[in-house]
């Protein structure tokens, strides 16, 4: 085993790791945070729904689209003056965040706005029947009926922050990503990527498998 992972430092293995995870857990968290209400004002805003804006909901539609069409590589570079001005540095953990929420929140958005459009429009209707208010239909029926599928949509969004943060290894965001381009691809240590690949595939398939428990209780419920 030693002799076949030679160029490995498990230490930096480990650290690597943790940074990854850490860019994981703080870019989701923003990305939920900031994704959900943009999805629901999408969805709320949209054609024959509760609060249809034709102009709010093309402004906000055009901005999703053009921020879900710049490829991440060339947004980590485009928002490193952004980013430096936001945390103080473009480089580590603290400087691939920002460009990883402001890539991943529209992804999600759009997932959310799916999501709330798959809700029956009797179920809306109903308690609109019954007098609900606006924010009674959004807390109390919408967005506990599209759950599963908001969740669904998460997991996606999470996996998509693994791939996100591997490539912010490209302007030195940390992570495994750096680990595999600075000792795998500069360095031709192949060992090093492997292991860094299959650590990746490890975490995408965890996110996987704890996303479809989710899916499936919130579903029987």
């Amino acid at each position: 085993m030693t002799e076949l992972f030679a160029n490995v430092d498990w230490a930096d293995i480990w650290l690597a790791t943790l940074d990854t995870l850490m860019m994981l857990g703080g870019s989701l968290l923003f990305t939920l945070l900031l994704g959900l209400p943009l999805g629901v004002l999408l969805f709320l805003t949209g054609k024959r729904q509760l609060l249809e804006q034709s102009a709010v909901y093309n402004v906000l539609s055009f901005i999703v689209n053009v921020l879900r069409s710049v490829p991440f590589v060339i947004l980590l570079i485009v928002m490193m003056p952004v980013t430096k001005f936001i945390t103080g540095t473009s480089l580590g953990v603290a400087g691939a965040i920002p460009p990883l929420v402001v890539g991943a929140t529209p992804f999600f958005a759009r997932l959310t706005e799916t999501a709330l459009r798959e809700v029956d429009r009797g179920i809306i209707e109903a308690t609109q029947a019954m007098g609900a208010t606006t924010q009674q239909i959004i807390f109390g029926a919408l967005l506990p009926e599209a759950r599963p599928g908001i969740l669904a949509g998460a997991t996606v969004t999470a996996i998509t922050l693994v791939s996100y943060a591997a490539m912010s290894g490209v302007i030195g965001g940390g992570g495994l990503g750096d680990l595999a381009i600075r000792y795998g691809y500069q360095r031709f240590e192949t060992d090093v990527m492997i292991v860094t690949v299959v650590l990746l595939l490890i975490l995408v398939q965890i996110l996987q498998m704890i996303g479809d428990r989710m899916v499936v209780h919130f579903s029987r419920k």
